[in-house]
């Protein structure tokens, strides 16, 4: 069993490079990345190319952190979920930025964090508007991070609408994951998301802008193909609009080359002014989330289960949003202390458990998965992240959802929830809506948890499990014991 003293949520450049003293030597398998099935799939060059990529493996972002630079505040497009212009600091949602950034200030900002933060590798640039609806704000930062600190992967999130007039830039620039927005392949469809399409210096209303768009957005994906840039694609699950039709999408973008799928839940609260919130547009169940990523996990193209919808100035580990602790003022005053050295020495540390965890979730001789598999259970599971069990239930903001068979652990989602401990009051309120989010699963994964909430949760049927071990090892142990209880005497 892995002990808490092995990890720290916040680990100091030597702090992983001393725990494991002579890190594995990799072999470009999955065991040495730490994949697991869930990545089985995907060819060896592409996970190689993905490894420490949090948004693009589900692994990695266990381990690693992205920085997304708010350089690009213009946009070219109106959709009818966002609204650009609300901000709350205690929200995470596309989108959404609390200060804009130059080039300038975005390129030093990512070197601080680089050496604040070593797990960090991956700068993206996702708005809050269109990066390439501001081509020369987002291609100066990326020029400027490339020549100052070349470990750093480059990723650009777009709608996909100017996109094949830079793809050479970008291909240029080793721009090497693109994210393309995606939520229709019917301009009919489309209509009922986009009311305009901004192209060329004019304004298209209607179905004759979407179409605009859509033309785009499939030449984006043939010539990012062509370039051989890794491309995921995103797409709003909307009821009643475009619902039904995301399992054509998702047949559309992998026969064009997208390696993996992200399907979102709308989010459409009426206090973000958006013309979906303000109209009484529903977002989807968890339950149809997850019907609709189950129907179109299919043909060798993942889905991605793990976004969490970040917001275009989020810095850290997915879930772990630090922004506020660099904010332009707090950064501007801040050295540099970005060593490409010491965030090898870092990063050859993390592989290192990667491949200690992943012979732990193999070889723990207390796990014995049963003879086949069974009918399949949802756990929640409280982590701090690095693919553990590993965190205080009343400090938990989100659950990962784990799909267990007694042979297989499948991540399937994450949800937010009000944590707990919230110092009085609204503790009660917000214990029972942790119950409903969780109500599916039989059993809650975590490090600790009070007597007092403890019976509550078990009374809501839900058993409580408290450990701090490798999640997948913990799971099978449930599973056993579950189906051993249902067997008869």
């Amino acid at each position: 069993m892995l002990q808490p003293t092995e990890v720290s949520s916040k680990p100091t450049v030597n702090s992983f490079a001393n725990m494991i003293a002579t890190p594995e030597k990799k072999s470009g398998n999955c065991e040495s990345k730490g994949c697991g099935s869930s990545e089985q799939e995907i060819s060896l060059s592409i996970q190689e190319r993905i490894a420490n990529h949090p948004c693009y493996s589900q692994d990695a972002h266990h381990h690693y952190a992205r920085m997304h630079a708010p350089v690009a505040p213009a946009c070219n497009i109106q959709c009818n979920y966002c609204n650009r212009k609300y901000d709350c600091a205690n929200e995470s949602r596309p989108g959404v930025v609390s200060e804009l950034l130059t080039p300038e200030e975005a390129a030093h900002k990512a070197l601080v964090i680089a050496g604040k933060i070593p797990q960090m590798t991956v700068m993206g640039i996702a708005g809050p508007g269109d990066p390439l609806a501001n081509p020369e704000k987002t291609f100066r930062t990326f020029e400027l991070v490339a020549e100052k600190a070349p470990d750093i992967k480059l990723c650009l999130s777009t709608n996909g609408l100017a996109l094949p007039e830079y793809v050479d830039r970008i291909k240029a620039l080793n721009i090497d994951h693109v994210t393309l927005t995606i939520n229709m392949v019917d301009p009919e469809i489309g209509v009922k998301i986009y009311p305009w399409v901004h192209y060329k210096r004019k304004r298209y209303k209607g179905l004759e802008g979407v179409k605009i768009l859509h033309q785009k957005q499939m030449e984006s994906l043939d010539l990012l193909r062509e370039a051989d840039v890794l491309c995921k694609v995103n797409s709003v699950m909307i009821p009643g609009i475009n619902d039904k039709h995301l399992e054509e999408v998702n047949r559309v973008v992998r026969s064009k080359g997208a390696f993996i799928h992200n399907i979102m839940p709308l989010i459409s609260s009426p206090e973000h002014g958006t013309y979906f919130g303000l109209n009484g547009q529903r977002g989807p169940t968890t339950e149809e989330l997850k019907v609709l990523q189950d129907k179109c996990d299919v043909g060798g193209m993942k889905m991605m289960r793990h976004c969490r919808q970040c917001r275009a100035d989020a810095v850290g580990l997915l879930g772990e949003d630090r922004s506020k602790e660099f904010t332009k003022e707090a950064v501007m005053d801040m050295t540099s202390e970005y060593d490409i050295q010491k965030r090898k020495e870092f990063h050859a540390g993390i592989e290192g458990f990667r491949s200690k965890l992943a012979k732990a979730k193999t070889s723990a001789p207390t796990t014995e998965k049963v003879e086949e598999a069974g009918p399949p259970i949802l756990l929640a599971v409280a982590s701090k992240g690095n693919g553990l069990v590993n965190q205080h239930f009343g400090h938990a903001k989100e659950f990962m959802i784990y799909e267990v068979d007694g042979v297989n652990v499948k991540f399937i989602a994450h949800r937010k929830v009000d944590h707990y401990c919230l110092g009085g009051y609204g503790e009660e309120g917000s214990l029972q809506n942790i119950i409903k989010a969780i109500s599916d699963c039989k059993a809650v994964l975590v490090s600790k948890i009070g007597d007092s909430p403890k019976e509550k949760v078990h009374n809501a049927g839900i058993e409580v499990v408290e450990t701090y071990d490798v999640i997948e090892t913990v799971a099978l142990d449930f599973y056993k014991q579950f189906i051993g209880e249902l067997q008869p005497v």
